[in-house]
């Protein structure tokens, strides 16, 4: 109730409200001088008649502009994007999780525990750091390495872009490296290597996800460090960009799922998202 109230109070609302509503009314009124014109006059008319066109008016104005959920259905490319608010690792689908470009999974020591590679060591793996290292290797076999740090924790630096896919029970997990680690750990990124991270990852999908669905978190904030020059908005409309223009080279999978902490879903111009998903149909 509260997303519904944010949203109502919204100028996109009452903008997209009022130009459907006086819309309505110019067509009802060209309606009825068609009317009027045919049969040489009306069954009503005063202040009866222009109660009822207000009435028929604000009713067509508010279905067109009420808010709903953040989805949008493609042809061409043949997808769907939905923004949702809740938890990533209760999406029942393929999940990507940002990582370092050195693949580190020591928490809290190198890894924060609250960050989403954190909760995927706990909710996924129980903790297990060696079953996840295990894994994280035998899925960087044969990567070629980019360079060696000297620091605490893993030391070998695969670049940004590299994905490193798992297989968890019937989906996957990807594994995304789009910030890079220094010697003192500390992870940073830029948006050009998280285009390009994103780019890897789309080809990534399509080689592996067979079509089915893929759930993503907002990337830009956290390890990146990029939270002042890229918010959660820009973040969210950075992924569909980056998404969309991979889907009209081939087809990615069928589904993208943005997945938003209520926290920063709270904060959300959602009408305006919305209104930027619809914007790429016909782009």
């Amino acid at each position: 109730m509260s997303e519904l109230v944010h949203d109502l109070r919204t100028w996109r609302f009452w903008r997209s409200f009022l130009v459907q509503t006086f819309s309505a009314v110019g067509v009802l009124a060209v309606l009825l001088e068609v009317i009027n014109f045919v049969f040489g006059s009306l069954p009503i008319g005063g202040w009866p008649l222009a109660i009822i066109i207000t009435v028929i008016s604000a009713v067509y104005g508010l279905v067109r502009a009420w808010p709903r959920p953040i989805r949008q259905e493609y042809n061409s490319p043949n997808t769907t994007i939905e923004i949702v608010k809740g938890d990533l690792f209760d999406q029942d689908c393929n999940i990507v999780a940002g990582t370092c470009d050195t693949f580190d999974t020591s928490v809290p020591n190198v890894i924060a525990r609250d960050s989403v590679q954190g909760q995927a060591l706990d909710r996924l793996y129980g903790g297990d750091i060696d079953q996840l290292d295990r894994e994280l290797a035998t899925a960087l076999q044969g990567r070629p390495i980019g360079a060696t740090i000297q620091k605490p924790g893993k030391t070998k630096k695969y670049g940004v872009g590299t994905v490193a896919t798992l297989s968890h029970a019937s989906h996957r997990l990807y594994f995304l490296a789009y910030s890079e680690m220094n010697k003192d750990n500390e992870a940073q990124s830029t948006p050009d290597g998280i285009w390009r991270s994103l780019a890897s990852l789309w080809k990534e999908v399509s080689r592996t996800a067979n079509g089915t669905p893929v759930a993503i978190p907002v990337i830009g904030g956290g390890q990146s460090r990029l939270s002042q020059v890229m918010p959660a908005q820009d973040s969210i409309r950075f992924i569909i960009l980056s998404f969309m223009f991979a889907s009209r080279i081939k087809k990615v999978c069928n589904e993208l799922r943005i997945v938003v902490r209520e926290s920063d879903f709270d904060r959300l111009d959602r009408l305006q998202l919305q209104a930027f998903l619809s914007s790429l149909r016909s782009s």
